[in-house]
């Protein structure tokens, strides 16, 4: 069982444009869709599609909802009631995929709504083989917290199996997932080439690279990449949009590519991307094909409409190549 923790959801609509978005001008919308949403909460969707067993935890009301749509689209959840609505993003797609997104901030969670989050999240992973700790964290809720997490769900776990932590956030949230002891410390880490960027400085990486370098040179994101598992994490999955993405871990260095596809969409891209990756690993595959699955996903992802997420049978991982890239 995969446990995905989601501190800030939402109710994601997507609104399809028939052209490029105009600044300042009145334009009608060719369609709108509706899915629960946030990363953890995404990554639950795909894999519930894929038909393996998942449990995604979050705040919100049983009415919210964010929590209808997961119930009707038979994901299950466990909810801690909070009192406030859940927020509401906003994408605008146009044609093509090019994708401007409106994040709300989030109901604020205060000190206790935390720890009752976090004891629910402790007692729904009993067993659980992943614990996926993803996206923002709403206001009240200080950056290091999903290393708190973290080294909650280790300090339980202790002399026993922990299940493996995957993080997939951004900015202060994600510096702190490698800035602390290796408790706190996740076992997957999954940057788009913006976060990369950002962790490899905040790893010592001496090369200084920008996000549209990392995806241009994939030896320099898996440099990057390096630098950050020398740090502590035990592996690096980095999403490089249309060019694939990069694997790294202590053990070798692998980059995915998969063959053009027409894009609709690339919310939730990446978040079916860890889906894809979790649900090989789940089955025992090699961190290579671990890799290929997840490159599948997301491509799958991106042809799509909206924030919808692939099952496995809408994947393709048969067209994904594998290079192995040199490590040191």
């Amino acid at each position: 069982m995969i446990v995905t923790l989601t501190a800030n959801p939402s109710l994601d609509r997507t609104v399809a444009l028939p052209g490029p978005l105009q600044r300042g001008e009145v334009q009608r919308a060719i369609s709108v869709r509706q899915e629960s949403g946030g990363k953890g909460v995404n990554v639950s969707r795909a894999l519930a599609a894929s038909g393996l067993e998942t449990v995604a935890v979050l705040p919100g009301a049983d009415s919210d909802p964010v929590l209808a749509g997961l119930r009707d689209g038979g994901v299950p959840f466990a909810a801690l009631a909070i009192g406030e609505p859940l927020r509401t993003n906003v994408a605008l797609t146009e044609p093509g995929g090019v994708t401007t997104k409106i994040n709300e901030p989030g109901p604020k969670l205060n000190a206790q709504q935390q720890e009752a989050l976090i004891g629910l999240l402790l007692e729904r992973s009993r067993g659980a083989s992943w614990v996926v700790l993803a996206g923002s964290l709403p206001p009240g809720v200080p950056a290091d917290f999903y290393a708190t997490v973290t080294r909650r769900l280790r300090t339980i776990n202790d002399g026993g199996d922990c299940p493996r932590i995957a993080v997939d956030s951004s900015g202060a949230p994600l510096a702190a997932a490698i800035s602390g002891d290796a408790s706190g410390t996740p076992d997957l880490l999954k940057p788009n080439a913006e976060e990369l960027a950002e962790l490899a400085a905040a790893a010592g990486f001496v090369a200084a690279y920008t996000a549209e370098e990392l995806e241009a040179d994939p030896a320099a994101a898996a440099a990057a990449a390096v630098a950050v598992v020398r740090s502590g994490v035990g592996a690096v999955l980095a999403t490089l949009g249309s060019k694939g993405a990069v694997l790294v871990t202590a053990d070798g260095a692998w980059l995915a590519t998969h063959p053009p596809v027409t894009a609709v969409s690339t919310v939730g891209a990446g978040d079916s991307s860890l889906a894809g990756y979790l649900l090989a690993a789940s089955r025992g595959a090699a961190p290579a094909d671990c890799l290929r699955q997840a490159v599948a996903h997301g491509a799958a992802a991106a042809s799509l409409p909206g924030s919808t997420v692939p099952a496995v049978h809408q994947t393709t991982p048969d067209a994904v190549t594998i290079t192995a890239l040199p490590k040191d």
